[in-house]
């Protein structure tokens, strides 16, 4: 009888603690949600220089919005797979080089497959572009790794295209930047940027004419939490129901 009541309180100890960590992962998650939300939707800022690269992160910055001048290295364009809304290609990473000397990694958008053969000559020249600061990703994708020796990339791993492309390491910015849609284009489209939870996606843009099409950023959290916490408390509240059962079932037996 003291066993089987020691194990109903434990089950419903850990059944219910584990609800309450949902509900606080919850809460988490909301606040993360906005707050993220506030930085897409936020007038652009200039981005972090040279000096306020090494406090730059995830937490506090991924999802910035952000704008820099500088001039265009278009001969180290880097294609990096992608797929999306306008279907399977590529991301266009291009270094922008500031005043300072320093290099940003701008995703300048998504381009279809032969874009590369077929793109005019794009004129050279000092540029303003703003966009979502986005923290390297290293190593490459999903069951594939980059492979820089034969020029296939499978993720925007900042460094070792940089390295690639002849980049000094140490000039480098640590973060790459998601250009926004070209002036014109979400009107164009009837399409805006958007965060938000439950498994949603965000998107800043439709089908376009005219590449690369920037503003494709997919900011997505899913948001699950509160199903997962709904579990584990009524796992908590019918392993209390079930315990108190048996316990009378045995107090039953044994008074007859």
């Amino acid at each position: 009888m003291v066993i089987l009541g020691v194990i109903t309180l434990v089950l419903v100890s850990v059944f219910a603690s584990l609800g309450t960590w949902q509900l606080h992962r919850r809460a988490w998650k909301l606040e993360l949600i906005e707050r993220v939300n506030s930085r897409v939707h936020a007038p652009a800022t200039p981005a972090p220089g040279r000096a306020q690269w090494p406090t730059v992160n995830a937490t506090d910055d991924e999802y910035r919005h952000v704008s820099l001048t500088g001039t265009f290295a278009f001969d180290k364009d880097t294609l990096v797979q992608a797929v999306t809304d306008l279907g399977g290609g590529y991301w266009v990473l291009t270094p922008l080089r500031t005043p300072d000397g320093t290099d940003v990694l701008i995703n300048r958008g998504f381009v279809p497959p032969g874009w590369k053969e077929a793109v005019p000559a794009t004129p050279a020249g000092e540029v303003t572009v703003s966009g979502l600061l986005r923290m390297t990703e290293t190593g490459g994708g999903f069951l594939r790794k980059n492979a820089p020796s034969e020029n296939l990339w499978y993720s925007r791993d900042v460094q070792a295209i940089a390295a690639a492309r002849g980049l000094s390491a140490s000039d480098v910015a640590p973060f790459f930047i998601d250009a926004d849609a070209a002036p014109g284009a979400n009107a164009a489209n009837g399409a805006q940027n958007a965060v938000r939870g439950d498994a949603e996606a965000m998107t800043s843009a439709a089908p376009a004419r005219d590449y690369p099409v920037g503003g494709l950023t997919v900011v997505q959290f899913p948001n699950n939490h509160m199903s997962y916490l709904l579990t584990w408390y009524a796992l908590a509240i019918m392993s209390a129901v079930a315990g108190w059962f048996v316990i009378r079932m045995e107090l039953r037996k044994r008074a007859d």
